[in-house]
């Protein structure tokens, strides 16, 4: 499917996303919410052909956040047409959050706002060093009430106080120290980092790293943990996928995944 603001490339069972609005530093706006919400729905649709996928940015920055054209658009929205509004943007968050596959973020330039936000919802972010993040919707006199239950699930409520109520921008060295960021690498070594990331995720099974991914999400909504998690468990043991990990281990050799 080809799109007006994304870039999509298939490296084997690899998808590359790249956000494509280079001129407007990769910004948001209605019509490119609309395409990666549709983008995922089509990945999560894929049957397995995807196995993991990398989001990137066009140009010199990831993402900076919401478009000063569709933010102006939106000061005139009634609240209820800014209700649906944020709500086809927190879908689309959703829907990238709940990929079956693991998603890296490969960010640099900058990640604010809603990029950051972006970040957040990434399974892996791989950072260049001098990038620079920030939850800045205060300095609008808005709040970043969209991406906040992305962004606590990574970075946790200390963080957020401090981070959500300056607006303030950090860099990828603070965002690593409070998990937003897993690797922070010289520019030059973002792809060959992701493609370490990458070789593990391939060697791993994908109905597991799906199940590890929902285990992930679903023990952090808290409940019944002891049983959910030792029939989580039990199921991948008794399926196919896990009983063919299991005797390649003990074969000592490669699971039929494997590449």
């Amino acid at each position: 499917m080809s799109y007006k603001h994304l870039v999509t490339r298939r490296d084997g069972p690899v998808e590359h996303l790249t956000l494509n609005r280079p001129d407007v530093r990769n910004a948001f706006n209605a019509e490119m919410i609309a395409e990666l919400a549709s983008w995922a729905a089509d990945v999560a649709a894929s049957a397995g052909a995807v196995r993991a996928v990398v989001i990137g940015g066009a140009g010199k920055v990831f993402c900076a956040g919401a478009d000063a054209a569709w933010l102006s658009k939106s000061a005139t929205y009634s609240e209820d047409e800014n209700v649906r509004d944020a709500t086809a943007t927190s879908h689309m968050f959703r829907a990238i959050d709940e990929l079956p596959v693991p998603v890296i973020g490969r960010v640099h330039g900058a990640a604010i706002g809603g990029g950051a936000g972006l970040a957040a919802v990434c399974d892996i972010v791989v950072a260049a060093d001098d990038a620079v993040f920030g939850f800045t919707e205060v300095k609008l006199g808005i709040i970043p009430a969209v991406i906040s239950p992305f962004v606590l699930s990574k970075i946790g409520q200390s963080a957020a106080r401090e981070l959500f109520v300056t607006g303030a921008r950090f860099p990828a060295a603070r965002a690593y120290k409070i998990d937003l960021v897993h690797a922070v690498v010289a520019a030059p070594d973002l792809d060959a980092t992701i493609d370490r990331y990458l070789t593990e995720i391939l060697a791993s099974g994908p109905e597991a790293i799906a199940a590890a991914k929902a285990l992930v999400r679903d023990v952090w909504r808290g409940g019944d943990v002891t049983t959910f998690t030792a029939k989580a468990l039990a199921s991948r043991r008794v399926s196919a996928e896990g009983q063919e990990g299991l005797r390649a281990f003990l074969d000592k050799r490669k699971p039929r995944w494997s590449p």
